[in-house]
């Protein structure tokens, strides 16, 4: 799961690893609010990425969420 600031750079970030990984569709985008905060400006944007022994390696999947000045999370 990458996790990053903004609506924009979540999309953005969903489309590039459609491409940079060969993924097909883009992962799926969904906005999480932090807990206990009820400001809508209060909120985590994430791709959601399907873990598989042949997916992405997790440093390049790093490095692709700091490109969008998010980062990557280990569920």
């Amino acid at each position: 799961m990458l996790v990053l600031p903004d609506r924009e750079a979540a999309e953005e970030a969903a489309a590039e690893a459609a491409d940079r990984f060969g993924l097909g569709t883009a992962p799926e985008v969904v906005r999480e609010a932090l807990a206990g905060e009820d400001d809508a400006e209060d909120a985590q944007w994430l791709v959601v990425l399907e873990a598989s022994a042949t997916g992405p390696d997790p440093a390049a999947l790093h490095a692709l969420a700091a490109e969008y000045d998010g980062w990557l999370e280990s569920e």
